[in-house]
């Protein structure tokens, strides 16, 4: 029975048909997986948040996902190449509360993952205060960093900005190099404490570090700021240098993206932050950093998932590429199975109804043709019945069939013949219906030459 019906509903599940699926949903998965490049925009070379994308590119390096670092201004600019669409940029590194309003729709955070420190370093002889900046050549760092929007925002609220001789727009390198050779009174910087530039002003002469004595204050009226504390002596504890503790201000540094960036991309730049960022440093201890929150950026909700349960159990089983692709089938054909399976289950059963269908309209014109036969056997209009049995025949012979129906087909064509037969044997005064016209009428019964009710195809098995 297995067999028959396997053999019967065969020709709907055809290896081409099934074939085309697969190939569409085989389609559909690999124009859905995630770029195997994506663009980073850091900073300026030299800096600290350009050494970070380096780390970032190593690590997606070992995954098969090429990152490539495109060097900005800074923090500012960073958001203006995510905002827009067509720069090419997807991820990028931001400050924490310096968009100051500015558009974000289409960027997201995937989390801070750690400070930012606001540098204020001074030839030796200035005064430690920035009233004493007055009149001074003093660089901010350039246009669209966000250290330049840091500074400004910090001498507009301590009402110094106009009393500065010269404000200067600097990347951080240039301005060290300059700060060094004595061309300029001072800088701010923005950048980590690893970097190169502002370990090398610690250590340059004539060039020292300003401590900002009133950052509780600044800290009370920009929330997303923080105050650091460098302990004394930590630059060189033999000689005593800092000779006091050094109050910093910081931002929170942001990893952000775009909010059309693939999930998994999003997952794996999370675990390089987390590998990065972990680290115990100066500022922070270990296992601080990644951390879920953001004040311009809304989280992803792949941040989220991450920050509350970890890597996907794929990912963090098997190799990126092959779990990615792997997830993406398994969300691919998860639902189509879900879906093909009752339609498999109902096509036969409607594709069986409608073959049958066919076939039954020829049994229900059959009936009527046996109707007349007995209702007019002794008034029949023989050409005409001679003519609907053979449109019936015709009909029957040029129907078509899958070749499973050819039993119910062939049974048809059998019944025809009887029909033709019983039309013979009236015609030769050879059937019960010839009866003694003298003889009283009796209720006439259906004959039972042909019970068509009891058809192959009316509901007998196959």
């Amino acid at each position: 029975m297995a067999q028959s019906l396997f053999q019967r509903y065969w020709p709907y599940f055809s290896p081409a048909a099934i074939l085309a699926i697969l190939i569409a949903a085989g389609a559909y998965i690999v124009a859905t997986l995630p770029p195997r490049t994506i663009v980073m925009a850091t900073g300026p070379e030299g800096g600290s948040n350009y050494e970070l994308g380096d780390r970032y590119r190593e690590i997606l390096a070992k995954s098969g996902v090429d990152l490539k670092l495109l060097p900005t201004s800074g923090s500012l600019e960073n958001l203006r190449l995510l905002r827009d669409p067509k720069s090419g940029v997807t991820v990028g590194l931001l400050q924490d509360g310096l968009a100051g309003g500015a558009e974000t729709s289409g960027v997201e955070a995937l989390g801070t993952v750690g400070y930012e420190p606001l540098w204020l370093f001074r030839r030796t002889g200035i005064g430690g205060t920035l009233g004493e900046l007055a009149g001074k050549r003093v660089s901010i760092g350039p246009e669209g960093s966000g250290g330049r929007a840091f500074a400004l925002n910090l001498l507009k609220r301590t009402e110094t900005e106009g009393t500065i001789g010269e404000l200067l727009g600097f990347p951080p390198q240039v301005a060290a190099q300059r700060l060094i050779a004595g061309d300029i009174d001072a800088a701010f910087i923005v950048t980590g404490w690893d970097s190169p530039t502002v370990q090398s002003l610690i250590n340059a002469k004539g060039v020292e570090l300003t401590s900002f004595e009133r950052a509780d204050a600044l800290v009370a009226l920009y929330p997303f700021l923080t105050k650091l504390t460098l302990p004394r002596g930590l630059f060189d504890l033999a000689n005593d240098r800092p000779p006091a503790n050094i109050q910093l201000l910081a931002s929170k540094s942001i990893l952000g993206v775009r909010s059309d960036l693939h999930s998994a991309l999003q997952y794996l730049l999370l675990t390089a932050a987390t590998e990065i960022h972990s680290r115990s440093g100066i500022f922070q201890k270990a296992e601080q950093f990644p951390i879920a929150e953001s004040v311009d950026l809304s989280l992803s909700t792949d941040a989220e998932r991450f920050h509350r349960s970890g890597r996907p159990f794929l990912q963090d089983q098997l190799p990126f590429w092959f779990a990615v692709l792997i997830g993406k089938a398994l969300v691919v054909l998860v639902p189509l199975a879900a879906v093909a399976y009752p339609i498999f289950r109902l096509f036969p059963l409607l594709y069986d109804w409608m073959m049958r269908s066919r076939i039954d309209s020829l049994y229900g014109d059959m009936r009527s043709v046996e109707g007349m036969m007995e209702d007019k056997a002794h008034d029949l209009d023989v050409p005409a019945m001679m003519a609907r049995i053979d449109e019936l025949e015709q009909r029957a012979i040029h129907l078509r069939v899958p070749t499973s129906y050819d039993g119910s087909l062939y049974a048809v064509r059998v019944h025809i013949g009887l029909i033709r037969s019983h039309l013979d044997s009236i015609l030769a005064n050879e059937t019960p219906w010839n009866v003694d016209p003298e003889q009283p009428s009796a209720p006439r019964e259906r004959s039972e030459f042909f019970p068509l009710s009891r058809h192959p195809s009316s509901g007998a098995k196959h």
